[in-house]
């Protein structure tokens, strides 16, 4: 089990390095000129020169890349050229918003799409199958912009059950905050459920057909003992691995939520960076997004190999 954690630990390490570089040179080829972005149109070129020459971009790009590392290794994340100010108290703060809206889309949609997916499979070939799995992939297909202003004109406007901003006031309890969230966490929540329920009906499909549990089912132990203690162990484990790679998605789809709702967390913080051609913000806040996926797709694997050893000892074949 040590090795394969430390495996997998260097396979981690190896991708944030590549993701690293990546993330640097798409910031340099983006168009735009930092000294002209932080001294304004009407300095003058003179001016943008030194400054430039202070930040060290007349440096060969390969050593911006080192300086640029080093600084993100010892927790600096460089100066925001829209605010004037360390990126990090930008970052983080933002971070942590998105993260309650995504835990609150996790914790709605992992158990529903689980629900959905080995119910469709204990029906397979029936009319709840059907439904289920018909459902499942027209919500998929469907924008997070586009349900997100359906949700809007209906439960905010029309309906008036929801807040249509996603801010809570300053203070507010948590039953509050999850109310002001609740409207935007839910594109998130049509996006997900379809892909994850259709991993999750075929992963209990091939364990109905398994042999240990057609051997269950003939030792004569009842039909919910065989679903709980012996299914679902096995049948949720491609549905677990699905479940950290949508972080990624996740991620993505804050940014268009975030937008749209306008809620001040780490999608929306790239979006504008991005717009403002804010380069050490979008650069720290895409890597920090490749930080979590990286995360998130390890633990999946750790957890999978702790109810699976055989996961673990075929990545050594």
């Amino acid at each position: 089990m040590g090795r394969y954690i430390l495996k997998r630990l260097g396979l981690a390490i190896l991708t944030l390095l590549l993701l690293s570089l990546i993330v640097f040179l798409a910031g340099q080829v983006l168009p735009g000129n930092p000294g002209r972005l932080i001294l304004g149109n009407f300095a003058s070129q003179r001016s943008v020169d030194i400054l430039n020459r202070q930040l060290g971009l007349d440096h060969p790009v390969l050593l911006q890349y080192w300086e640029w590392a080093t600084r993100i290794m010892h927790g600096n994340f460089g100066r925001s050229y829209q605010f004037q100010a360390p990126v990090i108290s930008f970052l983080f703060p933002a971070a942590g918003r998105s993260l309650k809206l995504a835990s609150l889309a996790f914790v709605i949609v992992v158990p529903l799409s689980i629900l959905g997916g080995v119910v469709a499979a204990l029906n397979r070939g029936r009319t709840v199958d059907r439904i289920i799995s018909t459902i499942g992939l027209s919500l998929s297909t469907l924008p997070e912009f586009v349900s997100g202003i359906v949700l809007i004109v209906v439960f905010a406007i029309e309906l008036k059950i929801l807040p249509v901003s996603a801010n809570a006031p300053p203070g507010s309890g948590v039953l509050i905050q999850l109310r002001y969230l609740l409207l935007p966490a839910i594109p998130l929540v049509l996006v997900l459920f379809g892909y994850i329920a259709r991993i999750a009906r075929a992963g209990t499909v091939e364990a109905l057909e398994s042999d240990y549990v057609r051997t269950a089912t003939l030792k004569g132990l009842r039909r919910r003992t065989v679903i709980v203690r012996h299914m679902l162990r096995n049948s949720m484990l491609p549905t677990m691995t699905v479940v950290a790679t949508q972080t990624g998605y996740l991620i993505g789809g804050l940014v268009v939520t975030e937008t749209l709702f306008n809620y001040p967390g780490l999608g929306r913080l790239i979006y504008n960076a991005a717009v403002a051609k804010d380069f050490p913000m979008l650069e720290a806040g895409v890597l920090v997004i490749g930080v979590v996926y990286l995360t998130a797709t390890l633990l999946a694997d750790l957890l999978a190999t702790f109810l699976n050893p055989r996961v673990r000892l075929q990545g050594f074949e």
